[in-house]
């Protein structure tokens, strides 16, 4: 009896090709990235609508910088940004750094003159306005009632951050022609002194009046200009400031007008500048 032979088994692979296996996987890189760039776009957008002015500013400049910063300065450049106790500049809230005098320690300055200079002046123009945005309530509620912030008005000149507070039509900052405060003007000095204890900068005060006719018998214009703004730094030492940051008091008389009717009420008014501290 023979040994019957096994059939061979014969085994066919089939190739399968798929129909859209010439793509890849680019497509799913190509969509993640359309996924991101959609999340910044609308993540742009919720910025755009939930941050005000001041904090848009802010976040530029985290990307984009405008305000000089130090390489080696623990904070910001404002009146509530902190220091480090390496800063290289000058800054508003305590006028000391690391290059200044020190007891026992003889520091050498990192970066040239001009540079730290330069630092300085920004340092101080930021926190002056950052003063004045405080003060008007821009970005936020103001310190002040709406009732005393009609008789406010600001600017920022190369002398520092002015102040200035004047009579309107229908009220007046003292009564009469004297040196008596109404509540609205002890209002407004108390606050610009709990507003200046945040920096160090020095304090002019300056008294106006409006011109009065010609047939004025009684016209103590000096005195009278004078009286008020010493009575505004009696207020503000009050309030908390510091007599000696006080460097000047001053009475204009009418002799400075704020409107081209020198007669207006708008001319009776007092002045408080805070001072750039590098002048």
């Amino acid at each position: 009896m023979g040994v019957e032979k096994a059939a061979p088994i014969i085994i066919k692979r089939k190739k399968v090709v798929s129909g859209d296996g010439h793509h890849g996987g680019a497509w799913k890189v190509a969509y993640a990235d359309f996924v991101t760039a959609m999340m910044a776009f609308f993540m742009l957008m919720w910025l755009l609508n939930a941050t005000t002015e001041k904090q848009r500013k802010g976040i530029a400049d985290y990307f984009s910088p405008t305000i000089p910063i130090n390489r080696i300065s623990g904070g910001g450049s404002g009146a509530f940004g902190g220091d480090s106790i390496f800063s290289e500049d000058v800054l508003a809230m305590n006028g000391t750094g690391i290059s200044q005098p020190t007891i026992g320690a003889n520091p050498v300055r990192v970066d040239d003159a001009d540079q730290g200079e330069a630092a300085a002046v920004a340092a101080q123009v930021a926190a002056l306005r950052d003063i004045e945005e405080v003060l008007m309530g821009r970005g936020g509620e103001s310190m002040l009632s709406d009732q005393a912030l009609r008789h406010i008005v600001t600017r920022l000149t190369d002398e520092g951050l002015v102040i200035e507070i004047f009579d309107l039509p229908d009220a007046a900052l003292f009564v009469d022609a004297t040196t008596t405060p109404h509540p609205v003007t002890a209002e407004i000095a108390a606050m610009l002194a709990r507003l200046f204890q945040v920096v160090t900068n020095p304090v002019v005060v300056k008294g106006h009046l409006r011109a009065k006719t010609v047939l004025a018998v009684d016209n103590p214009i000096w005195e009278l200009s004078t009286g008020r703004a010493a009575q505004m730094r009696l207020m503000l030492e009050a309030g908390g400031l510091d007599p000696r940051r006080i460097t000047r008091l001053t009475g204009a008389g009418d002799r400075t007008s704020a409107v081209p009717d020198p007669t207006a009420a708008r001319n009776n008014r007092v002045e408080v500048v805070l001072l750039r501290s590098d002048r």
